[in-house]
């Protein structure tokens, strides 16, 4: 990787991954090297939707997948030093997956075939461990992973209210589970993850309040109305917007990833 740093070609690849996000995105910088990039299903609030995900030696970067441009939007930038993974078993058809945490967002991703998994996973924890080496801090506190919507036909704290048109599902951000209106009247701030009090399930605002009692002065309520979600703005990337493939081959969409290691990467795949 050390010899990527001063190279014209990685300096190309960069601006290259700058130009395909609508909008413009500047990741150039003297230093930074665009170490893989390739397609991940990432499991968002509703279904599991193809994004693409660029690695850097200090960054991951990765959005939505416009293909009748070759363009990407909504991009998400995560500084490495934050990022622990964590492996998932294979289950039933939700194969070669690991979650990503965060301190603002943790969620699942899954890689087309195993030995993709495991190249993933080994560049991303080897960027990861030369930050700290070299003096980062590593994340303490990182974020819930969000239970998807179609896991839960019913609050999973009551367990009794059904989720309808006017039953509105909500995440608890403290553990990420799915509850109803009236078992998420309450924000608080989250430890290392949130100073600014965010919505919590009925469960981890009473353990929160045993643990602490002064968040209870912290806290704040919310009305818990029943409404027709006509904008769901529960989730910090919003499912509606899809992949556009205009026709384009599934061959395409998941073409395997590109690992840039130069003559001394221990990957088993690098360009």
């Amino acid at each position: 990787m050390d010899k990527l740093v001063n190279s014209v070609a990685n300096k190309r690849r960069i601006e290259n991954v700058e130009s395909c996000f609508r909008g413009g995105i500047q990741l150039w910088q003297p230093g930074r090297v665009l170490v893989g990039e390739g397609v991940l299903v990432k499991m968002c609030r509703k279904k599991a939707k193809p994004r693409q995900f660029f690695l850097f030696n200090d960054l991951m970067v990765y959005g939505n997948i416009l293909f009748s441009k070759k363009k990407f939007y909504n991009h998400r930038i995560i500084p490495l030093e934050e990022v622990r993974l964590e492996n998932l078993a294979d289950d039933g058809e939700s194969k070669n997956g690991w979650i990503i945490k965060t301190r603002v967002k943790s969620f699942a991703v899954y890689a087309a075939t195993p030995v993709e998994k495991t190249e993933w996973m080994q560049h991303i924890e080897r960027c990861v461990q030369d930050l700290i080496k070299k003096g980062k801090v590593a994340a303490t506190e990182h974020a819930a992973v969000w239970v998807p919507d179609s896991e839960a036909e019913n609050c999973m704290c009551c367990y009794s209210t059904r989720f309808s048109i006017v039953q509105r599902r909500h995440h608890c951000r403290a553990c990420g589970n799915v509850v109803c209106g009236s078992c998420s009247t309450h924000n608080l701030p989250i430890k290392g993850i949130s100073k600014r009090p965010v919505r919590v399930c009925k469960t981890c605002y009473e353990k929160s309040v045993a643990e602490s009692p002064c968040q209870k002065a912290t806290s704040h309520m919310v009305t818990a109305t029943p409404v027709a979600p006509v904008q769901n703005n529960d989730s910090s990337e919003s499912d509606e917007e899809d992949l556009k493939t205009d026709g384009r081959s599934r061959e395409d969409i998941y073409a395997p990833p590109t690992f840039y290691g130069g003559e001394n990467s221990s990957s088993p795949k690098s360009n």
